[in-house]
């Protein structure tokens, strides 16, 4: 008779674990790298689909409970990234363990890193022409495109170094979700892993540089392409929106945000536990 272990890993293990996921990461074909981080894009995407459709029209329920609602419907993002693989740039940054422990260069993480990124910028901007074909955005009377306009104009408005803190917070919660993964040791484990810690960074307001290239161009754009039917029947008007703008996305949001998030995953996971299990004064004394 089988007998299987459900024991975690223990955390030195985890940490291994870590450190060999990136090292893999780095060393991938870069067209599958690419197209991994495409759909990685993509799934976040899809995921603040269902944040903002869960969201909507909920004035009713309070802030809070709102916000809950929304994070929890928002893990599903990570919970495909995971259980498929896909490259995230968020998550990608651990891969500075691979560096810290000598077994990765310079180059080949920034060749990493630079891919997953601009990856994941496709995946989202893709998603984006899709749901603006789809005129999902006129939802519930088109509350639901105003939803998506009103989220992305409040991420348009914190200061550059607000913005860096919220993103560090982000890439904390984000990574060690990811981190807790490499305890599991079925898919159950992973997912259980993941859903809190997303639903905590989502419902805090915390920003992640790739649901914000999903989230805030499928705002200008739905700025941008909705007809006067759209402005009629919600009740808004375009100008109360003249902030979505291109230069504002990039200046105001993606890169502090960007910067805040290799801040809060490289430095406040990765190397902290590289600092913990991982360097040579302590790697061994765990086994």
């Amino acid at each position: 008779m089988q007998h299987f272990n459900f024991d975690a890993f223990p955390p030195h293990v985890m940490a291994e674990k870590a450190e060999a996921a990136g090292i893999a990461k780095v060393k991938k074909d870069p067209v599958s790298l690419l197209v991994s981080a495409m759909m990685a894009g993509a799934f976040i995407g899809i995921a603040f689909i269902f944040y903002t459709v869960v969201t909507t029209g909920n004035g009713d329920i309070g802030w809070g409970a709102n916000k809950f609602i929304g994070g929890l419907a928002f893990s599903l993002g990570l919970v495909l990234v995971v259980l498929t693989g896909a490259d995230l740039f968020t998550s990608t940054v651990l891969t500075i363990i691979g560096k810290a422990t000598g077994q990765i260069s310079w180059g080949a993480l920034a060749r990493n890193w630079a891919t997953v990124y601009v990856g994941n910028f496709i995946g989202a901007i893709t998603l984006v022409g899709i749901m603006q074909l789809a005129r999902h955005y006129e939802g519930d009377g088109g509350l639901l495109g105003i939803n998506y306009m009103h989220i992305a104009q409040h991420k348009l408005h914190h200061t550059f170094l607000q913005a860096v803190a919220l993103a560090i917070m982000c890439n904390v919660l984000v990574c060690l979700g990811v981190w807790m993964t490499y305890a599991g040791r079925t898919a159950t484990d992973k997912i259980l892993a993941v859903i809190l810690p997303v639903a905590m960074f989502v419902a805090s307001g915390f920003e992640h540089v790739v649901a914000n290239m999903f989230q805030i161009p499928m705002a200008i754009l739905t700025r941008t392409l909705a007809g006067p039917e759209f402005w009629a029947t919600s009740g808004a008007n375009p100008a109360d929106f003249a902030d979505l703008t291109w230069s504002n996305f990039v200046l105001a949001n993606l890169i502090p945000v960007t910067i805040g998030n290799i801040i809060g995953g490289a430095l406040f996971v990765g190397i902290a536990y590289w600092v913990i299990y991982l360097r040579p004064a302590v790697r061994h004394q765990a086994h």
